[in-house]
């Protein structure tokens, strides 16, 4: 895929590539599969997307990306998007199995600077509210390259301990009660 800045004329894929309004009969539609055109100008989805108040194209690309990765890579449920105005995020909210909790995403380009202020303001204005007020906020960055890579890192407000170990070796041993017992 191309840079999103191919999105700012209303198309999502590499300059002169045939669009679904300009297609000839018979024409196989340049780089987006063939006969059915440019598929991604037309998609619901980023369609809905383009219309939130979020005014740089890159941000809606990066988003569209990390939707299609989740939705189509991954086969994440209720992968839905919601824009956040006063961020000029398109935050994305989906469960990783039909009965998980939402997570949220938070796509954002691999230029894009981030800062601690940026990232703490991410986090209370675009995670969502815990059940648990013990719960520390939690969001995942969604960092996603031109080439359409996207990598994943989940950030929590504070320390979250981790999970004991699956096998039951490394439980009875006493590094590990050593380790635990000086997390808690």
């Amino acid at each position: 895929m191309e840079p999103a800045a191919s999105l700012d004329k209303g198309s999502c894929g590499p300059a002169g590539s045939a669009s679904a309004d300009t297609q000839q009969p018979g024409d196989q539609g340049g780089w987006a599969g063939g006969a059915g055109g440019n598929w991604m100008a037309t998609h619901p989805t980023l369609t809905e997307m383009m219309s939130l108040d979020i005014s740089d194209s890159t941000q809606i690309y990066a988003a569209f990306v990390v939707y299609l990765d989740l939705l189509e890579g991954r086969n994440w449920h209720e992968v839905n998007c919601v824009g956040v105005a006063e961020l000029q995020l398109i935050c994305l909210h989906a469960r990783e199995k039909e009965q998980d909790s939402l997570q949220v995403m938070v796509p954002v380009p691999v230029h894009v600077l981030l800062s601690h202020e940026r990232m703490r303001e991410i986090m209370k204005k675009a995670s969502l509210p815990q059940e648990d007020p013990d719960t520390p906020l939690s969001v995942t960055l969604a960092i996603v390259e031109s080439d359409s890579t996207v990598v994943y890192y989940k950030m929590t407000d504070g320390f979250v301990l981790p999970d004991p170990p699956d096998d039951t070796e490394d439980t009875d041993n006493k590094q590990w009660r050593k380790k635990r017992r000086l997390l808690k």
